[in-house]
């Protein structure tokens, strides 16, 4: 066990080889009663997975971390708190790798359209919602539908218990902020790191379907906003971001 300082409070980080899943591991732990600001890392992990069940790489050196939320009464809407994991980690990447990544919607970080690293939120036992990260430090996959990158592929050497330190930091920061419902701020904040306001956007649908536009920022809720080609918002809850 680690300990280290959030905003206000004394989390934990757990280290282990090898696992499955962070994520699956601490969904069990959130049934168990496991409490809000518990970190699980992990060497490697051999079952990882993202968005939609796809597998993520299990390379070592690689960032592979889970933590526990605790949803309260009168918290903002769960779905948003992607938007507070997607700013800790453009934050804490942003220290060891200053103006490489931007954030893609929801919360990928891309350097130069290749993805970079990965969120998955879960919702775990009662009011628990596991978050989960994996980052691209040491080595990268290779997927059929996009391209991908490293932070060494761009010279960049990160340690990721140093890089979960960073996280761990900026995300208590971001959560605290969350729960005082300063939406404006993080909506701001997620928007700096991301592609610029007109930026042009293809998004692939869950059904199939495509959306085309300009990029126009964020709903209050987190969905993306797109203008097309008669100005109309076209508003987006789900689905994957091609520029």
């Amino acid at each position: 066990m680690v300990a280290g300082r959030g905003a206000g409070a004394v989390l934990t980080v757990r280290v282990i080889g090898e696992t499955g899943s962070t994520n699956a591991d601490l969904l069990a732990a959130s049934q168990a009663g496991a409490a809000e600001g518990i970190w699980l890392r992990a060497e490697r992990q051999n079952a990882g997975r993202g968005r939609v069940g796809r597998p993520w790489s299990d390379g070592a050196g690689n960032l592979f971390a889970s933590t526990i939320v605790r949803l309260a009464p009168g918290d903002p809407p769960a779905p948003t708190l992607t938007l507070v994991a997607a700013i800790a980690l453009a934050e804490a990447v942003a220290a060891v790798a200053p103006g490489l990544a931007t954030i893609k919607w929801p919360n990928d970080l891309l350097i130069g359209g290749a993805k970079l690293s990965g969120i998955l939120l879960e919702r775990g036992d009662g009011n628990a919602v596991v978050i989960g990260f994996g980052v691209n430090l040491a080595s990268h996959p290779h997927l059929t539908d996009r391209p991908t990158t490293s932070l060494l592929e761009h010279g960049v050497a990160a340690d990721p218990a140093m890089l979960l330190d960073l996280l761990r930091d900026h995300f208590a920061v971001w959560l605290d902020l969350w729960r005082g419902h300063a939406m404006t701020m993080i909506r701001d904040a997620w928007e700096a790191s991301a592609h610029p306001r007109g930026t042009p956007l293809r998004v692939r649908l869950p059904d199939g379907g495509e959306r085309q536009g300009r990029f126009d920022g964020l709903d209050s809720d987190g969905a993306l906003r797109l203008l097309d080609g008669d100005g109309v918002v076209i508003l987006v809850h789900a689905g994957d971001v091609f520029a």
